[in-house]
C-alpha cells in the first residue's frame, strides 16, 4: 500500500509530511498521534502557561515530536505596560471603537482580552522564548520574525528551527539566521499573511532556498493542494484552517464561530489590520466590514491596535455578541463543511495526495 513520504520524515521522525498549527493542546497532541507533526501556537500565552502546556503535550505525544510557534515581530516596546501604550492611542480611535460597543450593546469583558493580557513586548518575548528553550519541545517556528540569537539559542538546545515566509525576499534573512526548515505562506493563508499568492510564490522561495527544505501554507486543504505542493519542489505543507473543523478544537471555540466557519466559502474571508495592527485573514462579519466602512481610522500599528481591541474582542465572546464574532480562517475554509476528529482529516489528507500522486503519472509518456 502506497503512503505519502518526503525525506523529512526521516530526518524529523515522521510518518507523513504534513504539519499542523494549532492554538489548543489537544488539537496538536492529536495531530503528532495521527503521524503528523503538530505545532502549538503560544504567543498569546504566559511564559508559566507556556512551560505547563508544553510539559503537557509532551504527555500526550510521548516520545512523537512536536513543536511551538512564537511571532517575535521587530519594533515592539521594550516593557509590558499597557498604561504606557493606551497613554499614545489617539482619541479618535477610541472614540471609534465605543462606537462599535455603542451600536451593538457589548457590556464590558469580565477581564482583559486574550490580545490585553499582557503586551507584546522584548520583556514578555525574552520570557516566553525562555520557557520554549527550556522544554522538551523538538521544533522552534517563528512565525513573523526569525532573530538569529533566537534560532541559534534553540539549534544549541538541539531543536529544529522554522521559519515563516511570505516573500522571496525574506529567505536570504532565513538562511542567515541559521532555520532548519522555510514555510512559504501564501496569500490565501489564515491569520498574518502576506500579499503574494501560493502558486506564485512557493517556486521562487524553494529556488531560492537550496537545499533547505520548504513547506507550503496558504489554501492547503486536500490531497490534491498537498500533491501540487510536492510538484513545486517542497517536502511537505503546514496547514491551520483545517484543524478548526476538528472535533478537538471545539473546546476552544465559540460555537457561532464554528457555525460560521462551516457556511463560509473561499471568498467569504478577507485580510484586515483591525485584529492586531498586522495584516490578519479571518472570516468576513460585521467586525471586519466596520472598519471597513467610510470614516473608520486606520488600524493602529501592533501593539497599539491589540490595547485598543483587545478588551472588546474577549467581551464579543463572553457575551455572545453573534454579528461581532469571528475567526482567522484561510481561503481553504471553502473546503470544510464538517467537524471531525483529527485523525479522519489526516486521512482524507495522507490518502487524497497518495490519489493524486499516482493520477499525475498518467501524464507521462
Amino acid at each position: 500500500m502506497s503512503r505519502l513520504w518526503s525525506p523529512l520524515c526521516e530526518q524529523l521522525g515522521i510518518d507523513t509530511p504534513i504539519f499542523g498549527f494549532a492554538h489548543d493542546v489537544a488539537t496538536v497532541a492529536a495531530i503528532s498521534r495521527a503521524g503528523g507533526y503538530g505545532v502549538y501556537g503560544a504567543t498569546r500565552r504566559f511564559p508559566e502557561e507556556i512551560r505547563d502546556e508544553l510539559a503537557e503535550i509532551r504527555r500526550l505525544v510521548g516520545d512523537r515530536p512536536f513543536g511551538v510557534d512564537l511571532v517575535l515581530p521587530p519594533g515592539m516596546p521594550e516593557h509590558n505596560s499597557r498604561e504606557a501604550i493606551e497613554a499614545e492611542i489617539p482619541q479618535e480611535h477610541k472614540d471609534f471603537v465605543q462606537s462599535i460597543i455603542d451600536r451593538y450593546q457589548v457590556p464590558p469583558a469580565s477581564g482583559p482580552g486574550m490580545r490585553t493580557r499582557f503586551i507584546r513586548s522584548s520583556e514578555i518575548e525574552a520570557n516566553q522564548i525562555e520557557a520554549v528553550l527550556n522544554s522538551s519541545v523538538n521544533l522552534f517556528a517563528c512565525g513573523i520574525g526569525a532573530p538569529k540569537a533566537v534560532v541559534q539559542a534553540a539549534k544549541a538546545r538541539g531543536q529544529i528551527t522554522l521559519a515563516l515566509i511570505g516573500s522571496p525576499h525574506h529567505v536570504q534573512r532565513s538562511i542567515d539566521a541559521g532555520v532548519d526548515i522555510i514555510v512559504a505562506q501564501g496569500y490565501d493563508a489564515g491569520a498574518h499573511t502576506g500579499p503574494i499568492g501560493t502558486f506564485s510564490l512557493v517556486p521562487q522561495i524553494v529556488e531560492a532556498a537550496g537545499d533547505l527544505p520548504v513547506l507550503v501554507a496558504g489554501g492547503v486543504a486536500t490531497g490534491q493542494h498537498i500533491a501540487a505542493a510536492l510538484a513545486m519542489g517542497a517536502q511537505g505543507v503546514w496547514l491551520g484552517t483545517a484543524w478548526l473543523f476538528s472535533s478537538e478544537h471545539q473546546a476552544h471555540m465559540h460555537p457561532v464561530n464554528t457555525k460560521k466557519l462551516i457556511e463560509a466559502g473561499s471568498g467569504d474571508t478577507v485580510i484586515t489590520r483591525s485584529e492586531s495592527g498586522k495584516t490578519f485573514r479571518q472570516v468576513r462579519t460585521a467586525w471586519s466590514q466596520a472598519w471597513e466602512a467610510e470614516g473608520a481610522p486606520s488600524p493602529l500599528k501592533m501593539p497599539y491596535q491589540d490595547v485598543l481591541v483587545g478588551d472588546l474582542l474577549g467581551a464579543i465572546e463572553e457575551h455572545d455578541i453573534e454579528p461581532l464574532i469571528h475567526s482567522g480562517a484561510g481561503q481553504s475554509v471553502g473546503y470544510f463543511n464538517q467537524v471531525r476528529p483529527v485523525q479522519a482529516i489526516m486521512n482524507e489528507l495522507e490518502q487524497g495526495a497518495v490519489n493524486a500522486l499516482k493520477a499525475q503519472a498518467g501524464f507521462l509518456r
